[in-house]
């Protein structure tokens, strides 16, 4: 359903203030630990001290006034941040008080205004089975809550998922040292968007954040009937939820799936942020913040 105009700045709102007080007391800091810029600009060049490295002489300058001179580099802090969310017709599901696409809204926007804390440029991709929106990184918090806005109120014409599609734009227009949080539910099979995941994971710091409804992994053991269809294809099946068949097939493919994206993941070093629509969505971001700077202190 369609959100009217004060809905949504209702809920951009409400997304901004619950946002920042975390980002304030917890993520600003640990943001910082984690990301950490790893670019160099030129500054300036000085006269030559024994000791410098000779590498850094700079023979213009040292030509024109027949001086040994160095060119002095500072390291730079500035990062890019490409948020990519999968605005799928499976976002539309919940089995609780909010859908996939809500907790993604709120992941999101958790790393946004993280990342406008620390002066980092933040960009946006929306894709379904196409590219529904690219939003540029810019900087500043008017363009961050224009970002919030279209994960709150945009409407896909897309109903399925190509994840390989969304990484291989991705690969083509971001930077390299750019920190990619890519959000979806990763219901597909790995095999379709290997090759693009991949390249992604050597160019850029890759973070999946994988988002699974409580109803996705456990069924109630009910004795009785439904009539479920599949968002994306249309296709529709009736099950009963009080066998044990069902449970078991459910189980089976849980782990198929989880070993499956493990292959995929562990030979590349990407850590994985799992969040479960049930528990409070930013739990497991700062878990992850705080063992990611643990790693980086060490």
């Amino acid at each position: 359903m369609q959100m009217d105009t004060a809905d949504i700045l209702k809920k951009v709102r409400q997304i901004e203030i619950q946002t920042g007080k975390l980002v304030e007391e917890t993520f600003a800091g640990e943001y910082l630990s984690t990301f950490k810029g790893q670019g160099i600009e030129f500054s300036e060049v000085r006269e030559y001290i024994p000791g410098d490295d000779i590498r850094s002489i700079d023979w213009n300058v040292t030509a024109r006034t027949g001086v040994p001179y160095v060119k002095k580099f500072n390291e730079t802090r500035e990062l890019t941040l490409m948020i990519a969310c999968d605005v799928s017709a499976s976002q539309r599901f919940g089995s609780l008080n909010k859908f996939k696409q809500d907790t993604a809204a709120e992941l999101a926007a958790l790393f946004a205004f993280s990342a406008l804390k620390n002066s980092d440029k933040v960009g946006l991709l929306l894709f379904s089975d196409k590219v529904e929106l690219y939003v540029p990184p810019k900087k500043g918090k008017k363009h961050i809550l224009r970002l919030i806005r279209e994960l709150v109120a945009f409407e896909p014409t897309g109903t399925g998922t190509d994840i390989s599609m969304a990484l291989t734009m991705l690969n083509q227009v971001m930077k390299h040292q750019g920190i990619l949080i890519f959000i979806s539910d990763f219901l597909a099979d790995t095999a379709s968007y290997e090759k693009p995941f991949r390249l992604a994971a050597k160019k850029f710091d890759l973070i999946p954040v994988i988002i699974q409804d409580s109803l996705e992994k456990e069924l109630p053991k009910l004795p009785i009937c439904l009539d479920v269809r599949d968002p994306e294809t249309g296709e529709e099946k009736f099950l009963s939820l009080g066998t044990k068949a069902l449970s078991q097939m459910l189980h089976l493919r849980q782990d198929t799936w989880q070993t499956q994206l493990a292959q995929l993941f562990n030979p590349l070093k990407v850590e994985p942020i799992w969040v479960d629509t049930a528990q409070p969505t930013a739990d497991p971001v700062i878990r992850f913040f705080k063992q990611r700077a643990r790693k980086v202190r060490q």
